[in-house]
Parts: C-alpha cells; sequence; structure tokens
C-alpha cells in the first residue's frame, strides 16, 4: 500500500526531471554543443532551446565574444637580412563551434604559432623600410593569410596587429647613420635648388627690364618719327618759312631757359641769337 502511494510521485518526480532536463536556455553570448551518444547532435543558440532528455546532452558551452590572445614576439628576417623582433596582437572569436570543438585542442597556441609563421614568411618578402613604412599593408596582409588558415577550425580572425618593431643596436645605428646623411643630402640639393632658382629670377628680371627699356625706346622713337612727320608735313605745305619759324622759335625758347635763375649770372648771347630773336619776330609779324 505505501509502494502504491510512493510511484505516483515518482512518476511526477520523473516527469518533472525530464521537463527540466528538456529545456536548454542558452545566453546570448555563448552556443552550446548537443551529442547524441557521442556523436555531434546540435549546436544551440541563444534563446530556448529544446533536447532529448536522458538521451542528448550539452557537451561544449562556447563562448562567441571576441578574443584577444596575448601579445607575442616573434624573430623575423628581411628581404635585405635585417633581423627584426615584431610584437603582434591578434583578436579573433568562434563562429563555428562544431568546427572548433572537434577539429583543434589549444585554439589560443594553434593561432598563436599560425601568426609567428606568417610574420615571418610576409616579412621575409619585403625590405626594412618597407615594413616601416608599409605597415599597414603588411598588416592587412597577414589578416588574411591567417584568415585563410584558421577558417578550418571555425574561427573568425577579426583584427591582426603589428604593435611595434624593434632593431638591434648596431641596426639602429647604421640606420640613424644613414638618416642623417640623407638629412644633409636634402639640405645641399634644397640649398642648390634656392641659389639655382634665385638666378632664374634675376635673369627674369633683367629680361623685363630690357624689355621694358626696348618698348620705351620704341615708343620715344615712334614719336620722333611722328614728330618729323608733322614737321615735313608743315614743310611741303608751307615752305621752307615754316621750318625757319620752328628752329628760330626753339632758339628764343632756350635763351628763355637759360635766362632763368634766383641768384645773379651772366649770361653770354652769341651773335646768331639776336638774328634768331629778329627772325621770330618777323615770322611773327608775317602770320599775324
Amino acid at each position: 500500500m505505501v509502494q502504491t502511494d510512493i510511484l505516483p510521485f515518482a512518476l511526477a518526480a520523473l516527469v518533472l526531471l525530464a521537463a527540466y532536463l528538456a529545456v536548454r536556455i542558452v545566453p546570448q553570448s555563448e552556443k552550446h554543443v548537443v551529442e547524441r551518444f557521442g556523436r555531434l547532435r546540435a549546436v544551440l543558440g541563444p534563446g530556448i532551446n529544446f533536447v532529448v532528455p536522458f538521451v542528448d546532452r550539452v557537451a561544449h558551452k562556447i563562448s562567441i565574444l571576441e578574443r584577444q590572445l596575448p601579445t607575442a614576439e616573434q624573430d623575423a628576417i628581411t628581404s635585405d637580412n635585417v633581423l627584426v623582433q615584431v610584437e603582434t596582437s591578434v583578436f579573433y572569436r568562434i563562429t563555428e563551434p562544431e568546427k572548433t570543438v572537434y577539429r583543434i585542442r589549444d585554439v589560443d597556441a594553434a593561432i598563436a604559432t599560425t601568426v609567428a609563421g606568417i610574420v615571418r614568411s610576409e616579412i621575409g618578402k619585403i625590405e626594412l623600410d618597407q615594413v616601416q613604412s608599409n605597415r599597414n599593408a603588411l598588416i592587412e596582409q597577414i589578416r588574411e593569410a591567417v584568415r585563410a588558415m584558421v577558417d578550418d577550425w571555425g574561427i573568425e580572425v577579426t583584427r591582426t596587429e603589428i604593435l611595434d618593431v624593434n632593431l638591434d643596436e648596431a641596426t639602429r645605428a647604421a640606420m640613424l647613420q644613414q638618416l642623417n646623411a640623407e638629412r644633409a643630402r636634402r639640405a645641399a640639393v634644397t640649398e642648390a635648388e634656392g641659389r639655382r632658382r634665385a638666378v632664374e629670377l634675376q635673369a627674369d628680371a633683367e629680361l623685363y627690364a630690357a624689355e621694358q627699356a626696348a618698348k620705351a625706346r620704341r615708343i620715344t622713337a615712334d614719336a620722333e618719327a611722328y614728330a618729323t612727320g608733322v614737321v615735313a608735313k608743315a614743310i611741303a605745305e608751307n615752305g621752307i618759312e615754316a621750318a625757319q619759324y620752328q628752329v628760330a622759335l626753339k632758339q628764343v625758347e632756350a635763351l628763355t631757359a637759360v635766362g632763368k635763375g634766383d641768384g645773379k649770372q651772366t649770361v653770354i648771347v652769341p651773335a646768331q641769337a639776336l638774328d634768331a630773336f629778329g627772325d621770330a619776330f618777323r615770322m611773327l609779324r608775317g602770320k599775324l
């Protein structure tokens, strides 16, 4: 009689336990790998999921958050035989847990080893100057190579960074000497360019001055030619008296200019000047 009373409670407890085991709530940041009799059954995503109780079990709980590998240092030799020490950092996340848990045991160690090999390979293809100047392109090449290598493990490499490239003391000293020589060369080239530019500007200035002087002479010549033409026309129209009148008038103007002055002065008038005055007055009376 006692056993008959316990049986319903046992069945109820079994049903409750089965219901409890059948429901699996997965957090947003995780994925659960379910096995059935030791084989992969399903991958449960975030939210409420249902499994077969006592048959299915959650074998692995995998975080899908982005992870960062510890900063690693590896030696590499460039194509111009310079030994460098490269500090790298890798960020990744697991996207397909069913591949990760069944194909690789130590994810971090596997990725670190892969990155070290790829870094040495990529740096060995270029020279030291390119390592320093084309770091972004080098990082992109390493990232793509790592992505291709770890794709079979269900892993996505989100970022790969080269934090620093260190050199030994001898190489640093040689690079500093080369840098100083390059700076001296650039300074010499800049100074030479400045002197050459100054000579060019001076030549341009002289050429401009010569062109302006030539223009001035041409204008003066044109004016004189015009004046000569006017005089020649007047002579042709009025005869020789017009020319004599102009000459006499110029003589009078010249004597007037000589006679001007603030202080006392003696003006010597040539004999021909008196004749010039007489001729000018006679011509003026004739004009009137």
